[in-house]
């Protein structure tokens, strides 16, 4: 048994209606849970919880972090008063494990993995419930804008992105893949041993199994600030490396798969 400790839910009423709510979202939505690893020091968190209460209809949140629950975490939902089940869980180290964790603690029929550093708006989160709606078999994945907390040549990366997306199938996780909690584990989970890409893998899993890998037609922000830190074309180079290193093995075994 993995070891992990939970923080007590954090239970709201519901909260009045607002002018910046948006609509109620009745269908596919209502059974989402949605996963938020999060890093040592990472606050963005704060952002994002504050654009999903906005649109939160009775949402399973799970905060997957490995450090103790914040104060201000009670404080800002105490706040914005969100509708859903809220749990901040402690956990070892490792994106892929923490995410695994999240799943196996929820108790939604639908996934939604979402980077602590993302913005959603009204708009991203209507589409994902549509393409839920019309395709619950599916793996469904945004198309990536970046903040203004980087270069302005991160709009390439965009770009370089939505082609990697739409065009050779291959979305990752920071473009919030939403799948069934059924599809995730007849896919192997996300792969704890590997040393990085674990959504890269699992959405060549994918592709050997015939699953359909879908855009849900809007857009999601990340932050743009490792490009600032590290350098835009280190980091592009970094990444672009690290992809297709880890790609052409999976390509392999892919050919292999329909040749047999």
């Amino acid at each position: 048994m993995k070891s992990v400790r939970s923080q007590p839910d954090v239970t709201s009423s519901v909260a009045t209606a607002s002018q910046n709510d948006c609509p109620a979202l009745p269908g596919a939505l209502s059974q989402v849970s949605v996963i938020i690893p999060i890093g040592p020091g990472d606050l963005t968190w704060k952002s994002l919880t504050a654009d999903l209460a906005q649109v939160d209809e009775g949402w399973e949140w799970i905060f997957v972090a490995t450090v103790e629950k914040p104060p201000e975490f009670d404080l800002l939902m105490a706040e914005i008063r969100p509708r859903g089940k809220i749990r901040w869980i402690i956990s070892h180290p490792g994106r892929a494990h923490q995410m695994n964790l999240g799943v196996e603690l929820s108790d939604r029929s639908f996934l939604w993995f979402l980077h602590a550093d993302s913005r959603v708006s009204c708009d991203a989160v209507a589409a994902l419930e549509r393409s839920l709606d019309s395709h619950p078999q599916a793996i469904h994945f945004f198309d990536l804008d970046f903040q203004s907390d980087g270069p302005r040549l991160a709009q390439w990366n965009a770009r370089g992105v939505r082609f990697r997306s739409r065009c050779l199938g291959l979305p990752f996780g920071d473009q919030g893949l939403c799948l069934s909690r059924e599809l995730f584990c007849q896919l192997g989970r996300f792969n704890e041993q590997a040393a990085y890409g674990e959504d890269h893998l699992l959405i060549w899993a994918a592709r050997r199994a015939r699953v359909a890998i879908l855009p849900v037609g809007a857009s999601i922000a990340t932050s743009a600030r490792k490009y600032a830190s590290h350098g835009w074309l280190a980091t592009t180079a970094l990444h672009a490396w690290r992809t297709w290193r880890q790609a052409l093995p999976e390509l392999v075994k892919l050919l292999r798969a329909r040749w047999r």
